[in-house]
């Protein structure tokens, strides 16, 4: 196995994390990052963004249902 150390040059607030890969893993992101022209660090940095910016799955079946809910309330206001 190796490790993938996520290292922020930009903020020295930020928080490091290693993970560990398997081989085929790191393998596997280096491939991905080298496609779209990253490191993988940087690659790991901008989809762990990309997954933390996202609301999460819980949040908007709540959201859904409340409007489902209020449709009728929110098309007489409209």
């Amino acid at each position: 196995m190796c490790g993938i150390r996520i290292l922020s040059r930009v903020v020295p607030e930020m928080t490091s994390i290693t993970i560990p890969l398997s081989d085929e893993r790191a393998a596997q992101l280096r491939v991905w990052a080298e496609e779209a022209g990253l490191p993988p660090e940087e690659f790991l940095r901008r989809r762990v963004e990309q997954l933390l910016d996202r609301p999460d799955q819980q949040f908007r079946k709540a959201a859904d249902h409340l409007l489902q809910k209020n449709a009728e309330l929110y098309r007489r206001l409209a």
